[in-house]
């Protein structure tokens, strides 16, 4: 199979799976959110390019959200950003840091602007759930990063 098709069908089926985690997940729009898609969030710490995917599942799971306007620039940008800095670090401990610290701050703010609620309280809400998320997440894949196959399939290189 053409290299560039197998690109696009693997970030396409990362996209999708993020909506879908996000979407049918009664626990991810809320002040206490636990998104079990950000556990995906890990995979651009092997591979620079789900970080594209990650961004666009990110984007469409926002337009479901209550605070459509508000998640799909706040969760985002939090997405976007956490991505950047995920695929760059060296340590799967470290890289977890980067969500949680950037969806406390500005989920944190976007429920303090959109629903004039308390930024500490909300921040701490939504750190609470994803460190959750990805201290369970990071465990998950520190195991499955022992299986020769599985990193086969997330890491095959262009």
């Amino acid at each position: 199979m053409n290299s560039k098709i197998k690109d696009i069908c693997r970030l396409s089926l990362i996209a999708s799976m993020y909506v879908i985690l996000t979407v049918v997940n009664p626990f991810s729009y809320d002040a206490i959110q636990f998104r079990i898609s950000e556990i995906l969030m890990l995979l651009c710490f092997y591979r620079k390019d789900y970080s594209i995917a990650l961004i666009i599942g990110c984007f469409i799971s926002n337009l479901f959200s209550p605070l459509m306007f508000y998640d799909i620039l706040f969760g985002t940008l939090a997405t976007a950003i956490s991505c950047v800095f995920m695929m760059n670090s060296k340590n799967i401990f470290v890289a977890i840091l980067y969500p949680i610290i950037f969806n406390s701050i500005l989920v944190g703010l976007e429920l303090y602007i959109a629903l004039d609620v308390s930024f500490i309280i909300n921040a701490f809400y939504v750190f609470i759930g994803e460190a959750v998320v990805m201290i369970v997440g990071s465990i998950i894949f520190n195991k499955l990063q022992k299986s020769q196959k599985f990193m086969e399939l997330i890491c095959s290189e262009k």
